[in-house]
């Protein structure tokens, strides 16, 4: 049986897996601030090491200014087993940066005994560096299957990007515009025990209120760019109340949400502030047009300013990442991912939404059938990601990576 030599291979190997996702965790990918080739140079090598034929796929270096990046070099390996589809297998190598809080070092990769059973600690662990691994794996799993009598057909690619925390708009998103690859379905780095069919998509903007400075002694002279800011801010907060209001179809996903995250200004105590800057984060439900969202922000923005004389806004778009999708065929996927994560986990493992934002959106934006499954425990608290003390439970990886072998073997009609 196929399930019988891809657990055997995985269980003979789970060490080097584990080594092989420690290497990783070793190496610092932190964006910002995004001088992600070394983490590149290093995936490529261990790739190489395991016997693969790596495609390293430089992005200019004017691409990466755009999106604030020092560095990105994406990583894709192509293993056809016959005719048949191609199933893409997408993790992101970048991180956010470990912060404060950590009891362990962050790049150390140690493996510590819990009450759930040996986990490894870094950041990067568990988002998504994990996947790495889990992918990387379990396509090893299936070629050692082939050479001992297995059928299988079609084509899997590992898609190894490094610029998820800034949008992906130079990592799988530039690998499809740049036609460097065309898969029938793709699977995206998550969690174990839910298969993530849906996300909410997400705006930046940022927002700059201009006026004029004076001197505190004579404010009248001047035009206050901090008073139209907070009138401004006001009418932002206002309109919270009116998103609770919608609610998404998709389970696990509830409404829009507003964030006022980041303000600077003024010049001195006793100036009349001329400039406050602020940055917006506005998140979407599957069922809210993102040019819409955008365009009713800009008129609330404008609208408040004008109350003020003498003030004008400024908006610029940081971010736009469109919500996931459930695209036609997608439930072939996730039908194939349940099925054998209920075998390995013995629980039911359901279909939902989250309300983040992932690179799965761009295989869905080019109508590419995608969904998130990988290692992990149940949720993003669980596995303190982003944030300090990120871990991940080695049982997760060994059974993601037995859960995708299978899967992926189903999807390309395995025999």
């Amino acid at each position: 049986m196929l399930k019988a030599k891809t657990d055997a291979f995985i269980d003979a190997n789970f060490q080097r897996e584990i080594e092989f996702l420690a290497e990783l965790v070793k190496v610092p990918s932190d964006n910002p601030p995004g001088d992600c080739a070394p983490i590149g140079n290093r995936a490529r090598a261990l790739l190489e090491e395991l016997g693969f034929s790596v495609e390293a796929h430089v992005v200019p270096a004017g691409v990466v200014d755009a999106v604030g990046m020092k560095s990105v070099t994406n990583l894709i390996v192509r293993r056809k087993f016959g005719e048949g589809p191609t199933v893409a297998l997408n993790a992101h190598g970048d991180v956010v940066p470990p912060g404060m809080g950590w009891s362990k070092d962050p790049y150390g990769a140690k493996i510590v005994d819990t009450e759930h059973g040996p986990a490894m600690y870094g950041r990067g662990v568990a988002v998504s560096k994990s996947d790495f691994a889990t992918y990387t794996f379990a396509l090893l799993a299936l070629m050692d299957a082939e050479k001992n009598g297995a059928k299988i057909g079609g084509t899997v690619e590992l898609h190894f990007t490094f610029d998820e925390e800034v949008g992906g708009d130079i990592g799988p998103h530039w690998l499809l515009e740049q036609k460097l690859s065309k898969p029938d379905y793709a699977i995206a780095a998550g969690f174990s025990y839910a298969v993530v069919t849906a996300h909410n998509g997400c705006l930046h903007l940022e927002v700059t209120v201009l006026g004029k400075q004076a001197h505190a002694a004579m404010p009248s002279t001047g035009h206050d760019a901090l008073e139209a800011a907070n009138g401004i801010l006001s009418a932002l907060y206002a309109s919270r109340e009116a998103l609770t209001k919608q609610k998404s179809k998709v389970k696990g996903i509830e409404s829009p949400t507003l964030n006022i995250g980041l303000i600077a200004g003024g010049i001195n105590t006793n100036v009349v502030p001329d400039r406050v800057t602020f940055r917006l984060d506005r998140r979407m439900i599957p069922e809210e047009n993102p040019a819409q969202v955008e365009s009713d922000l800009r008129v609330l923005i404008e609208s408040a300013a004008k109350k003020f004389p003498g003030i004008r806004a400024d908006m610029r778009r940081i971010l736009l990442a469109l919500p996931l999708t459930e695209e036609k065929g997608f439930e072939k996927i996730a039908t194939a991912i349940q099925k054998h994560a209920k075998d390995e986990l013995k629980v039911d493992v359901p279909s939902n939404g989250v309300p983040l934002y992932t690179d799965a959106r761009h295989y869905s934006s080019h109508g590419i059938p995608a969904v998130l499954f990988g290692a992990g425990p149940r949720s993003i608290l669980e596995a303190n990601a982003h944030n300090a003390d990120e871990n991940l439970r080695l049982s997760d990886l060994k059974a993601a990576t037995r859960i995708i072998a299978l899967a992926v073997a189903e999807l390309l009609g395995a025999q």
